[in-house]
């Protein structure tokens, strides 16, 4: 029976289980389980089972590249953790060395299904540049490099028409998602050369360096006609590799002019229109001076007779209010004498 456990795990059950191994917390998973077992031959039999699926993870894990991400291998170990936990929990009915193998069946589809996104997506998402990256080699459980070439064979990832008014803004941006993926410390050096005839290429030569920073944006501001041309962007590691590279052409359309109207001169005057004018303007402003003034007194002396009338007629009604006084008065006096007699 213990035979034909082995003959199973070694060439069907956890062959892709590859790299679980390289988890300490997987391993004392494991150890634990069979810990639990109360018989001590059935911990013998499952410790064997264990200790030969061990040495087949690494020969079977070449068939996966032998390496994997640190955020691939944290789900497909999260999610054998949590399901050998649940199967942990279950009632068991047969034996337990063959209930195990269902387990571990379960955690080769596990990390089937991520290796397999892992190797075809996520491994060397690069189109383009060189990509070194950080893996787990699920021989030695150890972390190293490993190189992803451009799958086009060149350098140069292209280049890419930017256009832009002038005295407005241009903005650079080089960025790949794969970049925050390389390993080590790295730089965007941006470089510019002048527009030259399309029948001429243009060569290393003609470019001159620009800035050299972390940020992977550069922002042209208030553009000049001089400054179109071709921009080019390369991230460097600190030892001068180039993972990435690639161009920006850049042109500048004139700002549109504004139409100017033409100013209307008058004529200067000669000393004849001078005087021909003063002339005229003359006798046309004495007449109009003495209608004024004309009217000014007529004026003045409309506003005094209105004046003086008001003035007669208030004096007037004020002597007729004291004289209405003065009889009633002496009508009351009168009435007064009569009655004390």
């Amino acid at each position: 029976m213990l035979m034909m456990l082995l003959v199973w795990i070694l060439c069907y059950a956890i062959v892709t289980e590859a790299c679980l191994q390289c988890d300490q917390s997987i391993s004392n998973m494991h150890e634990d389980f069979i810990l639990s077992i109360s018989t001590v031959a059935d911990q013998i039999n499952l410790r064997t089972i264990m200790e030969a699926a061990h040495a087949s993870y690494k020969k079977e894990s070449q068939k996966w590249k032998g390496v994997i991400d640190p955020t691939t291998f944290y789900k497909a170990k999260t999610e054998y953790q949590n399901e050998f936990k649940r199967w942990l929990a279950l009632e068991r009915s047969g034996a337990i060395t063959v209930e195990a193998i269902s387990i571990m069946n379960k955690g080769k589809t596990i990390l089937n299904k991520h290796l397999d996104t892992f190797i075809n997506q996520g491994l060397c998402p690069n189109k383009c540049g060189l990509l070194n990256r950080r893996v787990m080699d699920c021989i030695t459980c150890r972390y190293k490099m490993y190189s992803c070439p451009s799958p086009s064979g060149q350098e140069d990832c292209g280049e890419y028409p930017v256009k832009a008014e002038e005295e407005g803004q241009a903005v650079l941006d080089c960025y790949q998602p794969w970049h925050s993926l390389l390993l080590g410390n790295r730089e965007y050096h941006y470089s510019w050369a002048p527009a030259v005839p399309k029948d001429r290429k243009l060569s290393e030569s003609d470019f001159k360096v620009l800035v050299v920073m972390e940020d992977s944006f550069m922002v042209l501001n208030q553009l000049r006609l001089d400054d179109q041309g071709a921009y080019r962007c390369s991230l460097q590691g600190k030892d001068g590799t180039i993972f990435y590279k690639v161009t920006y052409v850049l042109t500048v359309t004139p700002k549109p002019t504004k139409i100017s109207r033409p100013l209307t001169i008058l004529p200067s005057l000669t000393p004849d229109d001078d005087e021909s004018l003063f002339q005229r303007s003359e006798g046309v402003l004495v007449p109009l001076m003495a209608t004024v003034t004309a009217l000014s007194l007529a004026g003045s002396l409309a506003f005094a007779f209105v004046l003086g009338k008001m003035i007669i007629k208030r004096r007037t009604r004020k002597q007729t209010t004291r004289m209405e006084e003065e009889e009633d008065n002496t009508a009351f006096s009168v009435t007064e004498t009569a009655h004390s007699k």
